[in-house]
Order: C-alpha cells, then structure tokens, then sequence
C-alpha cells in the first residue's frame, strides 16, 4: 500500500502508538489499515462412495485436482460462501446438514484460514466453471492423489475416506506451518469428539509432514 484509502496521502509503515505490529499509517490524517489473513471457504461435495473434485484451469496448481474452494467475500457467511464457490467452480448444488463443517485449517505463514463443509450432490448436474478444467467423481481409489493441488486438501479427503467407514465425522482444527527447508507441518489442534488429554498427547505431539 503506497497511498491513504481516505485522503490519498502516502502512507508509511510504521508501529502505531499503543500497537505492537507494524502498520500501513497515513502521514497526513493519521488513518491506520489493517491487513488481516483471508478465509478460504469450500466444501466436500459427495454422492454415494464418490467426492467431486476439479481440475484447476488457473495458478497457482494449474491443471491439479482440489475441491471446490475460493475467498470468502465480503457481506456472506462462511457456508454461504463455500456453497457460492461450489456453483461457480464445479456448477453443484450441495444439501448441507446442520453438521456440515469439517475441517478448519490456520495457515498462519502465508495469512490464510481453511474451512471445509461436507455436503451431498443434489443431484448430478454438475459441470466446470471458469476456473476449471473439468469436475469429476472419483471413489477413493480413483482419486489421482499425487495430483492433488493442495496439502489441505489431500487431508481433508484422507480423513473424510477414513470417517466414511465408521459413519462418524468429528470437526477437526489443525495448524498448517510452511517451512523453508522442511515443507509443510500440520498439527492438529482441535477435535469434536477428543478429550482435552487425548488431544494433547496424540496427533499434536506427532505432526505430519508433506513437501
């Protein structure tokens, strides 16, 4: 940011008084922008043993597999966003229960938040969007696993095909740390159906790396 949103004065980075991060301050009317991370909303669309996935047709991962997901906008709510980007990625009409939300990830090295809703195709009118190359239903051995766009995304779809065989499927938080050196760390954070000691000496003590 080079330039005041209110008085088009140039700004400067700077920590403002009684902050303790700096921030975009406008050298003239002393307005303070905030920049705060993005909420990346989508869902697991699913139709009997199959989850419906699309190519991406751009960058970044450009022609790999995802699940329909896109930023939240302004003025909607997490799920209604995540339905919007279904419609407009993957052509989908989704049923979403009171216990669609599945997987939240914080992504706090690149500034991004993660949430998935599990939902049912309501029916199998589906097609691509502008955003993508093609939409397809996959079973679990189907799915081109080392095509799949994202780490995120190839979680939430390792644990949906675990759940599936129990029926049960418990909201779940995890950390998501990019390293330089080391790839990609995920710590889970946060599970439904675990008690704060079980969290805590599980998953969290033993992350999953993926480069």
């Amino acid at each position: 940011m080079k330039f005041c949103q209110t008085c088009a004065s140039p700004v400067i980075l700077r920590v403002p008084e009684g902050d303790d991060k700096p921030r975009h301050c406008c050298s003239n009317c002393d307005s303070i922008f905030y920049q705060n991370p993005n909420n990346v909303v989508g869902t697991l669309p699913v139709f009997e043993d199959k989850v419906l996935l699309c190519r991406r047709a751009i960058e970044p991962r450009l022609g790999r597999w995802t699940l329909p997901a896109g930023y939240m906008e302004n003025g909607e709510s997490s799920l209604n966003g995540a339905i919007r980007e279904t419609r407009e990625e993957a052509g989908a009409e989704i049923i979403i229960e009171s216990d669609s939300l599945y997987t939240l990830y914080n992504l706090p090295t690149i500034n991004q938040v993660y949430m998935f809703f599990r939902g049912e195709l309501a029916n199998l009118d589906f097609a691509p969007g502008a955003e993508s190359l093609e939409v397809e239903l996959f079973t679990q051995a189907d799915i081109p696993w080392k095509e799949i766009a994202f780490p995120v995304v190839k979680t939430t779809l390792e644990l949906y095909f675990e759940d599936i065989k129990t029926r049960h499927f418990p909201v779940r938080m995890f950390d998501v740390h990019h390293h330089k050196d080391t790839g990609i760390t995920t710590n889970l954070i946060s599970h439904s159906s675990l008690n704060h000691s079980s969290l805590n000496h599980g998953f969290v003590n033993g992350s999953s790396k993926k480069k």
